[in-house]
């Protein structure tokens, strides 16, 4: 399946090292989001026992799924087992064994970028939304970014410091 998608001429203007930073962005938005319905109660009576239980439980389905991401990103910008594992308080062996499915899932959908569905007529994304469509993704995490964070005064704080494809014009 190398057929083309809807956004490849989007995605090819950025490295795969700023698609992977992107898709660690949109996750970490889930968690700060998820994060944030935890702190007001007014509405603990309208949550069953057990519900804010379950709130926090997501967010570490949500923080495993933000760690993938950033080893993947990492990864990307070339830093080693050895440095990863420093910060997991593992070995690189056992880093490289806990996510390498995810690494070669990630280098894979660069390859195949889509799979058809069950019917064979719907394509399924294989990249993580935001490194499938960066362009959205830089809008949207952008926008969260400006109206989240107090100590940004950036118009583009996410999309600005993003690693880009040089263009043949750009080339020294």
């Amino acid at each position: 399946m190398t057929e083309t998608t809807p956004y490849d001429a989007d995605r090819a203007r950025f490295t795969r090292q700023a698609l992977a930073r992107l898709v660690l962005c949109d996750h970490a938005v889930d968690v700060a989001d998820g994060a944030a319905g935890l702190v007001a109660t007014g509405n603990d009576p309208d949550t069953g026992p057990g519900g804010r239980v379950s709130q926090a439980f997501q967010l570490l389905e949500l923080a495993e799924r933000t760690l993938v991401s950033a080893v993947i990103y990492e990864r990307e910008r070339g830093s080693s087992w050895t440095e990863i594992a420093q910060y997991l308080g593992i070995s690189p062996v056992e880093a490289e064994r806990r996510f390498s499915s995810n690494l070669n899932g990630w280098n894979t959908a660069f390859e195949v970028p889509y799979r058809l569905d069950g019917t064979g007529r719907k394509r399924i994304p294989q990249l993580p939304t935001a490194a499938y469509d960066p362009a959205w993704a830089c809008d949207r995490l952008d926008t969260w970014a400006a109206n989240r964070l107090m100590l940004v005064n950036e118009e583009r704080p996410v999309s600005s410091g993003l690693a880009m494809v040089l263009s043949e014009e750009q080339h020294p």
